[in-house]
């Protein structure tokens, strides 16, 4: 958090931060054997077929990965990739490899960590949740250093497309408050587009991209502090 919220690493433009996507290998995501650049387009255009009218939400599907570019500045990819989950409280069995991957993480030998709200308290709100660092949190910071006007619902797309544990399996519904429960239709609705997207049959990328770019100015236009 200390080292990247402050957005002072870089500055790009968001199509050229997609773009560079493709140097990256994403050791976490089995399904996709092919540039990053395309699952963004192809994530994006499921979104407006079902979606036509909301034009922030196709973005977001366009962008929703770009905090991967982290890995990319030699952070290592168990902080970037893969599920999120709180921390502070009890790790609950429906993170992924919970059983396998956390014997040795000193959070699991301290009592106060270990309650089902640990050091939260009821229905405190997400806001106020410290999630495991990853790809989501980083382009929420950009997105909110940059004052992009993404909707909220977009935000929350954005924030916690991989903490599985709460969209998918409903963990974690004590830390919520009212804005969590209601966002969390809409962060089901894009679950759908970012794993059932993932195909073979690519996009045109020089046919979408004028069309693409013009939301990119529309809602995180010019150079960006990363």
């Amino acid at each position: 958090h200390s080292e990247w919220t402050h957005c002072s690493h870089s500055q790009m433009g968001m199509m050229d931060a997609i773009m560079s996507l493709d140097q990256l290998v994403d050791e976490s995501d089995p399904d996709v054997d092919f540039p990053n650049s395309f699952h963004a387009f192809q994530t994006a255009e499921g979104i407006r077929k079902e979606h036509p009218d909301k034009v922030w939400f196709q973005l977001v599907g366009l962008i929703h990965d770009v905090g991967k570019i982290l890995a990319l500045w030699d952070e290592p990819q168990w902080a970037v990739v893969g599920d999120t989950f709180p921390v502070g409280c009890k790790f609950q069995n429906s993170i992924v490899f919970r059983d396998s991957t956390f014997q040795d993480n000193p959070d699991e030998k301290n009592p106060r960590y270990k309650t089902e709200y640990g050091i939260y308290e009821p229905n405190c709100g997400l806001d106020n949740v410290l999630m495991s660092w990853g790809h989501d949190e980083y382009l929420y910071r950009v997105m909110k250093f940059n004052n992009c006007p993404i909707p909220e619902e977009g935000l929350y797309m954005i924030r916690f497309h991989s903490f599985y544990p709460w969209h998918s399996h409903g963990d974690y519904t004590h830390l919520c408050n009212d804005k969590d429960l209601q966002m969390l239709p809409w962060v089901k609705e894009f679950n759908k587009f970012d794993l059932y997207t993932k195909t073979t049959d690519l996009p045109n990328m020089d046919e979408l991209r004028p069309y693409y770019q013009s939301l990119i100015d529309k809602y995180c236009p010019g150079v960006l502090q990363w």
